[in-house]
This record gives C-alpha cells, sequence and structure tokens, in this order.
C-alpha cells in the first residue's frame, strides 16, 4: 500500500496516524493552544500528527454562522501553528483560486466532501503539488472516489489521502458503511476515517447540524477494526462551546483515551 509523506509525518503503512484540531480557527490563542496539547498527546503515544483547523466554514447550514477569520487571517495563524508548534498544517480550500495563496503555508490541502466532485478545485489543488486530502462526498458510493481521484492524478500529483466521513441516509442522517474503507484502499493511496463528521446529524436542529457525539468512540474502533492509515477528529476544550459542530466535536481531554483505544485495536489488525 502506497504511503504519503507529510512534510516528515508518514500516513500509511505504520503507525495509525492522527489528524486532529477545532473544526474551525475561532481565535490565535485557542488555536495554538490545542495545537500544543495535540502535538503533546501524540508525541508521548508515539503518533504522526497533522494538525488541522478551517480558515473559513464555507458550507455552513445558515448563512448566519460562524465561518473564521477568512483566508489570509487564517493562514497567518496556522503559518504560526506551522513554526511554532512544528507539526504539518491542514485546512480545507473552497476555491480554484485559494489553492495556489493556501500552499504557501499549508502541508495539505483539504478538498470538502460537498466539493468533491468540482473538477476545477482539484486540478487547481493537485497542481500545487502538496499533499490533497479528499473527503468523500455524503452523497457518493465508495467507488465513485476514483474519479476524483484520477482528476488530481492528471496533473501528476499523486500525494493523496482519502477519507471517509458518511453516507446520507434519508433526511438529517449519516451512516458509516465499513465496507467503503477497504475499497477506497483500492485506489492505492492511505485512508482516513472522519469519526467527528460522520457522526453528524447534517442540519438536524434547522439552522445547524446536530450530531451523536458518543458515537464518536465506537465509530472510531470499528473504522480502526476494518483497516484504517489515520483518524480524523474535530477537537475543542470546550465540545459544547464550539462555534462549528458542536454536537460531535471531542472534548480535548478526552482525545489521549480515544487514541489509545485505536491504537491497541490498530496493533492487533497490523498483527493479524
Amino acid at each position: 500500500m502506497d504511503q504519503v509523506d507529510v512534510s516528515g509525518v508518514r500516513i500509511g503503512g505504520g503507525p495509525l496516524a492522527l489528524i486532529a484540531g477545532p473544526c474551525v480557527i475561532e481565535d490565535e490563542h485557542a488555536t495554538l493552544e490545542v495545537a500544543r496539547r495535540l502535538a503533546d498527546i501524540c508525541a508521548d503515544l508515539d503518533v504522526p500528527f497533522v494538525f488541522k483547523a478551517s480558515y473559513d466554514k464555507a458550507n455552513r447550514t445558515s448563512v448566519r454562522s460562524f465561518r473564521g477569520p477568512g483566508i489570509e487571517k487564517g493562514l497567518e495563524i496556522l503559518a504560526r501553528v506551522k513554526n511554532e508548534v512544528g507539526c504539518p498544517v491542514l485546512s480545507d480550500v473552497h476555491e480554484p483560486s485559494q489553492a495556489e495563496r493556501a500552499a504557501a503555508v499549508l502541508d495539505v490541502l483539504q478538498i470538502p466532501a460537498f466539493l468533491c466532485r468540482q473538477t476545477d478545485l482539484l486540478v487547481a489543488a493537485g497542481r500545487t503539488g502538496k499533499v490533497i486530502n479528499i473527503k468523500k462526498g455524503q452523497f457518493l458510493a465508495p467507488w465513485d472516489m476514483k474519479n476524483a481521484v484520477g482528476k488530481v492524478e492528471t496533473v501528476g500529483n499523486r500525494r493523496i489521502l482519502l477519507t471517509e466521513r458518511g453516507t446520507c441516509f434519508g433526511y438529517n442522517n449519516l451512516v458509516s458503511d465499513m465496507r467503503s474503507l477497504p475499497i477506497l484502499r483500492t485506489f492505492g493511496y492511505p485512508v482516513v476515517f472522519d469519526a467527528t463528521h460522520s457522526a453528524q446529524l447534517p442540519g438536524g436542529q434547522g439552522a445547524v447540524s446536530g450530531g451523536q457525539r458518543e458515537m464518536v468512540a465506537p465509530l472510531t474502533r470499528a473504522a480502526v477494526a476494518a483497516g484504517v492509515d489515520a483518524l480524523f477528529l474535530e477537537v475543542h476544550p470546550d465540545s459544547e462551546r464550539s462555534l462549528s459542530d458542536a454536537a460531535t466535536t471531542v472534548r480535548l481531554d478526552s482525545v489521549a483515551g480515544l487514541l489509545r483505544d485505536a491504537i491497541s485495536i490498530h496493533a492487533l489488525v497490523t498483527q493479524s
């Protein structure tokens, strides 16, 4: 199976990696503090770590929802995380025009699930040469992701991660089909499981998405048992007060325990 190097952090074919951070950048100090805490946890557990936070949440349910500081200030904050904490950084790009600018700071450009079929965005991101994390659309079968992969590959970029984040099941609900994970693996790239978004109830509270935070841990364990290379978690010191995805974001003080369980399962899977 292929491996992807993210500025010295290896994802695929080795230890279970973690991509984690706040859903959205709320303020500079809090973002740096969460990054430092997560980096320390991962160092203690020998877990490869990439920090994630969105500078703009362009796909919020309501126009009144908090979106973040925007690309200019957001990239400044992520550059501080990268330089001061010493970890690679990931954020979403929503338009082709953002790709080159974001790539000047980011180690991973993430294609949001809702945009995973946008050809111009995938091609522009791929052209930067950075690692591209493509989140599988809630509306796609796993085998349909081959087409998204192919769009990035057309510009010679094979530094790709594929992230499962649940599939629409009726109205305001998602299910996680663990069969998706080995199917995504057949494309030859590392597979990531987004445990927090998979527990969402999209638009389930009218103007905001709901969710089932209590399902994050069991979904995490199931995905690691099915075989993934990395976990994706949205993390906040006070989850209920998070300005985005408050219903599913994991509390910072619970991350270490969740990771210990996942590491134990991953060890069993890779030894078998």
